[in-house]
Parts: structure tokens; sequence; C-alpha cells
């Protein structure tokens, strides 16, 4: 199996394993060194007792140290400096530590952990040597004194100088790993980072380019960069936003923006800037670095001016045809007015009798003059809250009697159609400031729209209530209702729900006048409906003067509007 990576503890420093093959022949050379060193001295004499166990003891870790192949990381080679520490220990206890003839084996920690590479590892076999060193000289203070075996001595020894002038070596070798991979890492990052589309820079905090990648702009050259830092390539008006991202980037947050180029001020270029370590770290060297990437943002940013000035435009030109309708409110009702009184006159023969046919026209000219009339007064209405020139004239009133009144206008509509009209209001007075007048065109558009598209013995219901500072309008109906796709239209000027034979009877400003008169009061409108089952339309004001009197329990009544009970009305 494949080894994986593992890191030398040291920061900075890549991760590679391509030491393991080499650490595990030195710790197989190592155990079987020792074994024959124990056999032949047991053989040929001058290696008995105790250190010839000790000897044997120091076999152990160099066969451990194999496992290394089957697994190998940061824990796994610990666990073996731990293993030869332990056995440095023991050898140097059974052979007297320093003073004995195996004194050269308290150093093998420290052979291994330069061996195994890094520099924790390297403290680590340190601090075996010590453990090692001190159980010999306590074995030497209270067991001695010890036999001296001259060969013994020097085999170890020169074991022990053999092991860590290998160890040295393969130290440098993985070092010299780690560094070519980490320079082979840092080669194709720039390479990566040369070909990316845009300019990627690392900064100071002062704005000083410390390097550069990739394509610039072509409004941001490189060599000024570099000479004469970032800010100085920007546009003098700009440099303060750019000052201000560089801030924000220092601080933790990523910030984008766009600037002119001082060398091309027709250019746009924009900048994603990013703190290059983590804001809660000290960076090394205690400087921070910004990562900058610069794009070229001169089509988009034609576009989008382009955009918008056509918005403008768009604008303009609404404002204009507002103000243009608004402003004809008197030129287009003084003639329409003359139409309908001389054709009511007519119709009311009071300069004589009229012959049948042309009475017929004069009551046709009356009903078409009055409906052109209402169309354009909801125009101009419309037109003048476009055009914010529909001033609102607030009082104090009780809007029962608006309400009551409006139900009482489009009464005879409604016994016309055989639809039941019928209100729910409460007992006390509802005391609100609002414009009297747009509440009241509030309530005949909702009545009227209702009315209008409910069929024959259809009902319309009328609620009126106050909560809290809120009034609450809700015109239901048990109507044709609209469908949950035409909903999101409705409100609109000059949207309409249905199919053709419904929209031919109206021309979409109803509900559109309504939901502006609401909004210039500060409240909203909202439309329920279920197609083939009715609509409630809801109209929310606050408009209710504070210190109002309680509604007492049961205060709701329900007033009835028509003749015959069984008549209903649809909204």
């Amino acid at each position: 199996m494949t080894p994986p990576d593992h890191h030398d503890g040291s920061p900075g420093v890549p991760s590679v394993a391509r030491d393991l093959p080499a650490l595990a022949a030195w710790h197989a050379a190592w155990a079987v060194t020792a074994a024959l060193l124990a056999l032949g001295g047991r053989w040929f004499g001058g290696l008995d007792g105790s250190a010839f166990y000790a000897v044997v003891v120091m076999v152990i870790p160099g066969i451990a140290g194999l496992g290394l192949l089957a697994r190998d990381g940061d824990r796994e080679r610990l666990t073996s400096l731990v293993v030869w520490s332990l056995a440095s220990a023991v050898a140097a206890a059974l052979s007297g530590g320093l003073s004995g003839a195996l004194a050269g084996f308290t150093f093998m920690p420290l052979a291994v952990g330069l061996a195994m590479g890094g520099q924790k590892r390297a403290q680590a076999g340190l601090i075996g040597v010590v453990l090692a060193v001190g159980v010999g000289a306590l074995s030497a203070r209270f067991a001695g004194p010890w036999t001296s075996e001259p060969l013994a001595a020097a085999l170890s020894t020169l074991m022990v100088v053999a092991a860590t002038a290998l160890g040295l070596r393969l130290s440098w070798r993985t070092a010299e790993a780690r560094l070519i991979a980490a320079e082979s890492a840092v080669t194709r990052v720039e390479a990566l980072l040369s070909r990316q589309p845009g300019l990627t820079l690392v900064l100071e905090p002062s704005g000083r380019v410390l390097a550069a990648y990739g394509a610039p702009p072509p409004a941001l050259p490189v060599d000024p960069l570099f000479a004469q830092g970032l800010i100085a390539a920007v546009h003098a008006p700009d440099r303060p936003t750019v000052l201000s991202a560089m801030e924000s980037a220092l601080a933790g947050t990523e910030a984008a923006i766009l600037f002119a180029p001082r060398l091309a001020l027709d250019r746009r270029v924009t900048l994603i800037l990013r703190r290059f370590d983590d804001a809660g770290t000290v960076p090394v060297g205690g400087v921070p670095r910004l990562i900058v990437q610069a794009f070229d943002a001169t089509n988009q940013y034609a576009r989008e001016l382009g955009l918008e000035t056509a918005r403008n435009e768009a604008e303009s030109q609404n404002a204009g045809k507002s103000r243009f309708l608004a402003n004809m409110s008197h030129e287009l009702r003084t003639p329409l007015n003359a139409v309908i009184g001389f054709s009511d006159i007519m119709r009311q023969r009071l300069f004589g009798p009229l012959p049948e046919k042309y009475a017929e026209y004069a009551d046709s000219i009356h009903e078409a003059g009055g409906h052109l009339l209402d169309l354009i007064n909801d125009v101009l209405d419309v037109s003048k809250i476009e055009a914010h020139r529909y001033p609102l004239s607030v009082e104090r009133f009780d809007a029962r009697e608006v309400v009551s009144a409006g139900i009482a206008l489009v009464r005879l509509s409604a016994n016309d159609k055989t639809v039941d009209l019928a209100g729910v209001l409460p007992d006390e007075p509802i005391e609100v400031s609002a414009d009297r007048r747009a509440l009241k065109q509030i309530m005949l558009n909702l009545l009227s729209n209702a009315i209008k598209f409910t069929p024959a013995r259809g009902s319309v219901t009328v609620t009126l209530e106050a909560i809290g500072p809120y009034l609450e309008i809700i015109v239901a109906d048990t109507g044709v209702g609209v469908a949950p796709a035409d909903l999101k239209r409705l409100g609109r000027p000059f949207e309409q729900a249905g199919d053709a034979d419904q929209r031919a009877q109206g021309t979409g400003l109803g509900l559109s006048l309504v939901r502006a008169l609401a909004e210039l009061h500060g409240g909203r409108m909202t439309i329920e409906s279920t197609l083939g089952e009715g609509t409630a339309v809801t109209v929310r004001l606050p408009v209710v003067v504070a210190g109002r009197a309680p509604v007492p329990p049961g205060g709701a009544e329900i007033i009835p509007l028509v003749a015959d009970p069984s008549r209903t009305v649809d909204a």
C-alpha cells in the first residue's frame, strides 16, 4: 500500500513521504547490525551478562521501525521515537549508562530523530537522549561498578556514529526533497496565476506591489505599478474609494470596487481585494498582505451606463406623459361636460318633445359621455399620482359615513343586477384622519368592480373594522373570481383579468387607483381570490385616530342595502 504523506511539524514545509524506503532500510540495517553484535559477542566472548541483553534490547526498535512501511504518519513516527527512547534507557540501565561499555547507545534517539527529519523530531530525539543518560546515571550510581569491555564499547560507538551519519544524510535528502517540492508547488501556482485572464497583485498595506501575475488590463501596465504602487495608477477622485476598499480588506472583509485608471480616464477597472492571511492571525514578518485581482470593466461599464441613460430617459418620458395628462384635466373635462349636459337637456326634453329616434340617440350620447368621463377621471387621477401631483386633503371624520355613502351610490346598480349588497359596520364611530374624497373613491371603485363582475343572485359584503391604528375595509363577493396567474398583475394600470368579455367591461384602472390611493395613505391593498368562487379585496390604512372609544361587545351590525334579501352581490 502507498503510505500517506506526513508533515514534519514545521510550519510552512510541504508534506512528503519520499524518505520512507531509506528510513526503513536504515532501521533494518541497525537491527541486523545490533543482532550480529549480540551474537558475535556471545559466541566469541567479550559480551556477557547484562551487556548482552542491552544489545538485544536495542534490536527491538530497529525491527519496530519496519512497521512504518505498513503505516506512516506523524503519530507513527513519534511512536517509533518513543520505542527508541525506552530501548536506549533500558540499555543504559543494563550497561551502566555513560560509564558503561555501551555508552554510545544512549545517543541513538537523537540519531533516529535526525533520520526521521524535521526539527520537532530532532528535539524529541534529544529528549530521549536525556532520558537514557538519566537512567544510565542512576544505574551507575546504585548498581556500579561496571566491567569494562573495550571491544563492545568500540563497536557500539562505531554503530552509533555510523547511524548518526546515515541519519544526517537521510535528513538532508528529506529536506532537499521538501525544498524541491515547495519550489515546484510555488512554480505551479505562479504558472496558474499567470494564465488567468485578469491581473493578480500581491500588495502591502501601503499599496506597494510585491508580485504580479496574469494579464493586466489595457489601462493598467505592470511596470509602473512596481515603480509607483497601485494608488498612483488610480484617477485622483477614485483614490479614496480604493483606500477605503483596502482598509476593509485588511480588516477581513472582501471588497469590490470600480475605478478609472489615471492613464486612460475613458476606461474602467474592477478591483477585488481580500486579505492574504486570516484577519485574526499575525502574518510572517508582522506585515499583512493583500491579494488584489484587476479586470478590465470598460465594456460592462459602458453597458451599465447605457442602461442607466435609457432608464432615466424612460422615467423622464413617463413623467412627462403623466404631467401632460394631469395638466389636461380642464381641456378634457370641459367639452365632455358640455356634451353630457346638452344630451341630458335633450333627454329631459326641456325645450320640447323629440322624435323617438333622436331621444334614443340622446340617451346613448349621455350614457357614453358619462362612461367616458369616468374613464378620464380615473386616468387623470392615476396620472396625478404618478406625477406626484395628487395632494391629500387630510381631515377627521367618521369612516362609517364614507363607507355608507359609497354603498348607497352603487345600490341601484346592485338592484338592477339582482345582487345582494350588505355592509358590516361597527356601532361606534371610527374616527380617522384621511382624505375623505380618496377614501370614497376607494369604496366606489371596489364596489363597482365587485358588482360589475358578479352574476345575478350573487352577493357582495362590505366589512369595516378598526384594528389598532389601522382601518380595514374588506369587499368580498361571490363572483367569477380571478385565476392565480392573473392575481400578480392586478393592481397595475390597465391590467385586467378574465376572458375577453370580462375585460371589455372595464379599463383596468379601478384596482390600480385603489392601490395608489392606499399607498398615498401609507397603507396597502391585498387580493384573495378563487376562480369560480369569488374575490376579497382588503385595504388597510394606518389612519385611525388614537383614543377612539372601544367597540362594545356585539357591536358589529349587518346593514342590508337591497329590498329583496334573496339577491346576492358579486365584487
